[in-house]
């Protein structure tokens, strides 16, 4: 995917692995990311919740170098909602 997935595009995902990290500071919601990606079966979906405005740099980047797709990401009130495709 060339182009990140707009708001209304990521809020149709179905996700396979849910990860609520908000309320932690970095690097906890890395680390959430990084063991519950073990739970996501291959070509799934998981979603990240994060209150850390660096959780928005770190994901994307570690996924790039995992393999991972950066699918997109959107801000509720006082969060972040981060998708991924493994």
């Amino acid at each position: 995917m060339d182009r990140a997935m707009t708001k209304e595009e990521l809020k149709q995902l179905k996700p396979d692995k849910v990860v609520d990290a908000r309320g932690t500071a970095c690097p906890g919601p890395l680390l959430a990311v990084k063991q519950a990606i073990a739970d996501v079966p291959d070509g799934g979906i998981m979603e990240i919740l994060s209150s850390d405005e660096g959780t928005k740099r770190d994901v994307p980047r570690w996924a790039k170098k995992k393999g991972y797709e950066y699918l997109g990401d959107f801000e509720e009130s006082g969060y972040f909602t981060i998708y991924l495709k493994k």
